[in-house]
């Protein structure tokens, strides 16, 4: 038999044989690198966040259920009594006919929004034309400019049209408000979509409104519940818009106040006889809608959020 070759170094010599080197494994007492103190961090960071969010949450209502007195014997304390007669009287006081104001809106302001929203992005991000990009920019324009620089010539228009202190008003402005955020979303989500889907309807002998209510629109349902849900908190959160358009003009023309308006409202009526718990019951039954929805609809504001930028 013949004997195993030898490496041999460059100048003739015998390289030795390299012991094998094993990985070495951390042992259990001593750290793991940087990747784990960043994720200690992180994670610490996200549940400090999250206290700063719900502690205040639970105080607010918490606090619904107090008295005047314990509010201002113990701010922190425990409630005493656990009863729902504040969130009655907060309700007969005007809460009622705010959250019933504000519900209406929104049921036409959202869905309309969507919709003329998700046609514009479709056709801005399948259809090529002259002036596409120009159309595009303008949207996001929109995006950026300040609502409070409109405040002045939206009142008077209008007033001009003659729709102020009324729902179709401010349902008109809240879609022009989140017209362009609906856009800019909805425009990158429709061009991560695959074409051969498209071009196939389009060869099978669809219309392009069948392509687009039938194919492309149920394939973007993620991106849809993600901005409807941002348009739902933003318009349900409006404070501005209809302080300046939905103030009565007469002494005979009804109150339409929405929630952001009834809560400052009843805030008002209270005047030197302070009724603390009415007031945090108001901002409760304002606030648990919200959360409600954000979390029934979590995990497709995650996936909507995600899917796009994975795509």
């Amino acid at each position: 038999m013949s004997a195993p070759l030898k490496e041999t170094a460059p100048t003739g010599g015998t390289v030795p044989p390299q012991p094998s080197v094993g990985k070495s494994r951390p042992r259990a007492g001593e750290p793991r690198g940087e990747g784990v103190v960043l994720n200690v961090f992180s994670h610490g960071f996200l549940a400090l966040w999250a206290l700063l969010i719900v502690l205040p949450l639970l105080w607010l209502v918490f606090s619904s259920f107090k008295t005047d007195v314990q509010i201002g014997n113990s701010a922190f304390g425990w409630p005493h009594n656990w009863t729902f007669d504040v969130f009655r009287r907060a309700w007969n006081k005007g809460i009622g006919d705010y959250f019933l104001n504000t519900l209406i809106v929104l049921v036409f302001s959202v869905p309309l929004t969507m919709l003329f929203g998700s046609m514009a992005a479709y056709v801005l991000a399948r259809y090529q034309f002259w002036g596409n990009r120009l159309l595009y920019y303008f949207f996001v324009a929109g995006a950026m400019f300040p609502v409070f620089l409109a405040l002045v010539p939206l009142f008077f228009m209008v007033k001009r049209l003659d729709m102020l202190n009324t729902y179709q008003g401010l349902i008109l402005v809240y879609i022009a408000y989140s017209m362009p955020f609906t856009v800019f979303f909805m425009h990158a989500f429709f061009r991560t979509l695959p074409t051969a889907v498209f071009e196939a309807a389009i060869l099978d002998g669809a219309s392009h409104t069948r392509t687009f209510f039938q194919v492309m629109l149920p394939m973007a349902k993620a991106g849809l519940i993600s901005v409807g849900i941002f348009n739902t908190l933003g318009q349900w959160n409006q404070f501005i818009l209809p302080t300046v358009l939905m103030q009565p003009q007469s002494g005979s023309d009804p109150e339409r106040y929405v929630l952001t308006q009834g809560l400052i409202q009843l805030q008002q009526q209270q005047g030197y006889a302070s009724d603390l718990p009415v007031l945090f019951a108001g901002v409760t039954i304002a606030m648990i809608p919200m959360l409600v929805v954000y979390l029934s609809f979590q995990r497709q504001v995650q996936s909507g959020l995600t899917s796009a930028t994975l795509k």
